[in-house]
């Protein structure tokens, strides 16, 4: 029986498994593999340290290959065990346990080293460096422990290139103070020309950063540790904690110990191999060439020139374009190839000082060279492409700047699925991952028909997800009509790359209670947010902190700070509340009695049973509201995000069809959620009988009365896309219609994106989802209904009564108080 050969990987980082994926890719059985990794962990993403630094993503989230990946490909794994030497003469590496392992073939993958400033106070505790998880776990040990009398704690990265920014991001996101020094004039000097750093520099600091740029650092300063950083021109910033950032250089201390060739990094051929033919490397550890890259793109070439290599297929390594894209906080930048013009270089520029948009394209004899895109990368890829394929650009010089769009002669409108179409087989969708569009394009031909089977078949989209646009645009590309797109975690708006969910898990986890306070710990891109952004956040917070929380009627649409409904004439339409459609005598006279002196232009009964009351003057409003208030009636919220009505039918009480007293129901329904702010307008309907006649099976909630009880229906609309309700359960009682309805609109209100019906809410999170919290978990619905009641107690109070009580005008002068403190307060719709 033949032996396989052995193979010792010295590296259990990205580039060491991404090779040995390869080679398991082309030859399944062809070695014995040991991989020796320093930390004790399983392969991960180094590239997402930054999203686990903000909190955005756990160590599960960002691992590459599990424990059962090594043991199903039959790979052993030695972590947290470094190798401290190699002997080639007897073909054996030792560890640091003292443990000896021969190799027949041995692969070199021990990346690079962070580069530590030679300053005093470079070993005080608390300076760390930026390159795996027990550095995060430092900094976030750091920002938990603040400052050293409970404040605010803060932090000092030392240098602005890719990884110090994003330290500084997550950093700031977990609340501290951060001050980034740089030593050059510009951040990114390596990817960003002048213009484009201005732009970051600018943009950062609007975010609370302080960055300094042109500043040389002195000194460490601290008893003991770190307690702040001297500059060389004398100033001293103060920190708890200082992330050394400047630079990687490749670790290739192994290597030369043991005689191998070794220049700026491990020098290797075309496949990979060093000096010695049977020792590879592969990553940012070797040279190939003179040139030494930091980037994970050609990592990924080279694991595909080694494997290639140890199979015997011809598949020479010839160098790498790079490419750089950096989403930090949602700043989108892009850079590639040389910016740096020279002689015989063109610039195309483009300019949006307004929308925070710079694009820089460096032409040479009708060839891109170089490009710099800042604030609208989505052409990035495009233009990379053209750059590494060389082509010819003089037909579309005149349009390339803005995008491939008008380049292909599309314009504006010109349809994104088209453009990823016209990308060539070997463009790169996903950096971080290495995928081609021709990887894409053969998983989604092979049958990965959804974003999650892509993502698991090919990787592509599975990292930072900044490339899930173009994938899904590759997927409808290839299945047409067949794929009706399914992405749902798209941000919340253009002001922030989080989802809704991830902002309102924020709200809770870190206890914000005002939107100002929510903008700075998430870093907004947009100081004062948008008309989309402010009044979602406004809701979540009083969602979660009812009677906490510090309302913004600013943040509110105009309806809802009129607490009236604006026509088209600039008039108000007043709907007072009839609770489950009935009204008295007395009802109807303060009515028609306000109808005649707020001189209304029409009197409607409206669809919920209410009557309307249009044409009032916005300067009578408050005195409409208090002559209704006086006969007992309140705000019908009709242009709320709320409950809007429980329609009824006359029930058992009066119809010869009627089983239960579906009057009484639905005012006891309505008397219970009245006030309830919800993601979108809310309706309830009770029918007597199955007739149906109060149109229960359209409505939010919808109780139907059977001779054995209730039935209750959820997720109906009545609007634009018409939407029958789906059956809940039925129930026997009508405290348990109360109860069942109370945690349905509470479990609607926790987790339903802000202005989403409960049709497509209930479309999203599927009905099984929802009887499993509201009908199968007795417990858990109990917890939903006490919740709501809770949130009940602060918020069922009438608008119209506070306004006329002046409660809004004190609401009004808390806001102007401390506006100077939270500038993002703005004005949403006009008044």
């Amino acid at each position: 029986m033949n032996r396989k050969p052995h193979l010792v990987v010295i590296g259990n980082g990205m580039a060491g498994c991404r090779a040995v994926e390869e080679i398991l890719a082309r030859d399944p059985g062809k070695f014995r593999i040991t991989i020796f990794g320093a930390e004790p962990r399983v392969n991960y993403n180094r590239i997402m340290l930054s999203p686990v630094l903000a909190g955005e993503k756990s160590f599960e989230d960002i691992i590459i290959n599990d424990a059962a990946w090594y043991a199903d490909n039959g790979i052993t794994l030695v972590s947290g065990d470094p190798v401290v030497a190699i002997d080639r003469a007897s073909r054996t590496v030792s560890a640091k346990s003292g443990a000896t392992v021969g190799y027949d073939k041995l692969m070199l993958a021990t990346g690079s080293d962070p580069f530590i400033i030679p300053v005093p106070g470079k070993d005080l505790p608390g300076v760390v460096t930026f390159r795996d998880l027990d550095d995060v776990d430092k900094m976030l040990a750091a920002a938990k422990s603040g400052g050293p009398n409970g404040e605010q704690g803060s932090a000092v990265v030392i240098g602005g290139g890719l990884l110090g920014l994003e330290a500084a991001h997550g950093l700031s996101l977990q609340g501290m103070k951060v001050t980034v020094i740089h030593l050059m004039p510009t951040l990114m000097e390596r990817q960003l020309d002048e213009a484009a750093g201005w732009l970051l520099k600018h943009e950062l600091e609007s975010r609370g950063q302080v960055i300094l740029t042109g500043a040389d650092t002195a000194e460490i300063v601290g008893n003991g540790k770190v307690e702040g950083v001297r500059l060389k021109d004398g100033r001293e910033i103060p920190a708890s904690i200082v992330v050394m950032a400047v630079g990687i250089r490749p670790s290739t201390t192994l290597a030369k110990e043991a005689g191998l060739a070794v220049g700026r990094g491990i020098q290797v051929d075309d496949h990979m191999v060093t000096s010695d033919a049977n020792v590879l490397a592969v990553g940012e550890c070797v040279e190939h060439d003179g040139n030494v890259y930091g980037l994970v793109a050609p990592l990924w070439d080279m694991c595909r020139s080694l494997a290639d290599g140890l199979v015997d297929t011809i598949n020479p390594y010839r160098g790498s374009v790079t490419s750089t894209k950096l989403k930090v906080s949602g700043i989108d930048v892009f850079s590639a190839g040389d910016f740096s013009g020279g002689e015989g270089a063109e610039d195309i520029v483009l300019r949006d000082a307004t929308r925070g948009i710079y694009k820089r394209v460096i032409v040479k004899q009708d060839r891109i060279v170089g490009a710099v895109l800042y604030g609208d990368t989505a052409d990035g890829n495009w233009y990379f492409d053209l750059l590494k394929r060389q082509d010819d650009i003089a037909d579309i010089r005149d349009a390339l700047i803005f995008g491939q769009a008008f380049a292909s002669g599309g314009g504006a409108s010109a349809n994104p699925i088209d453009a990823v179409a016209a990308l060539s087989d070997d463009a790169e969708i996903c950096g971080c991952n290495g995928v081609s569009k021709g990887t894409v394009m053969a998983c989604i031909d092979g049958g990965a028909h959804t974003l999650d089977a892509v993502r698991s078949g090919c990787k592509a989209s599975a990292s930072c997800g900044s490339c899930t646009g173009l994938v899904e645009n590759l997927l409808a590309f290839a299945l047409g009509d067949e794929f009706a797109g399914e992405r749902d975690s798209k941000p919340m708006c253009k002001c922030t790359s989080f989802t809704h969910e991830d902002v309102r898990a924020a709200i809770l986890e870190k206890e914000l209670k005002e939107i100002p306070a929510v903008m700075q710990a998430l870093s907004w891109h947009t100081p004062d947010g948008c008309s989309s952004c402010r009044p979602a956040l406004n809701y979540y917070l009083l969602c979660a902190w009812p009677g906490e929380h510090i309302e913004d009627p600013q943040s509110r649409f105009v309806n809802e700070r009129m607490h009236a409904n604006i026509q088209k004439d600039g008039t108000y339409s007043v709907v007072p509340r009839m609770w489950g459609g009935v009204t008295t005598p007395n009802e109807l006279r303060a009515i028609a009695d306000a109808a005649d002196k707020y001189q209304a232009r029409l009197v409607k009964v409206t669809g919920g049973q209410r009557l309307d009351l249009f044409g009032i003057k916005k300067e009578d409003l408050p005195s409409i509201w208090a002559d209704l208030n006086a006969a007992g009636m309140v705000s019908g919220h009709a242009y709320g995000k709320a409950l809007r009505t429980v329609k009824t039918c006359v029930g058992s009480e009066w119809c010869r069809f009627g089983t239960q007293d579906s009057t009484g129901l639905g005012i006891k329904t309505e008397q219970m959620t009245w006030g309830s702010w919800m993601p979108h307008k809310f309706k309830i309907a009770v029918s007597g009988c199955p007739r149906n006649c109060a149109e229960a099976t359209i409505k939010d909630f919808g109780i139907i009365c059977v001779d054995s009880g209730y039935q209750l229906l959820v997720g109906g609309n009545g609007g634009i896309h018409l939407r029958g309700t789906d059956l809940l359960c039925t129930v026997e009682t009508e405290q348990q219609v109360l109860d069942y309805c109370a945690a349905f609109i509470q479990l609607y209100r926790e987790e339903a994106r802000y202005l989403d019906r409960t049709a497509p809410w209930i479309e999203r999170v599927g009905l099984d989802y929802v009887k499993q919290r509201i009908v199968d978990d007795a417990q858990g619905r109990a917890v939903l209904t006490a919740r709501f009641h809770h949130a009940q107690s602060f918020l069922q109070k009438d608008p119209w009564a506070a306004r006329a009580a002046g409660e809004e005008k004190e609401l009004h002068q808390h806001i102007a108080e401390i506006r100077p403190f939270a500038p993002n307060l703005v004005t949403v719709g006009a008044a």
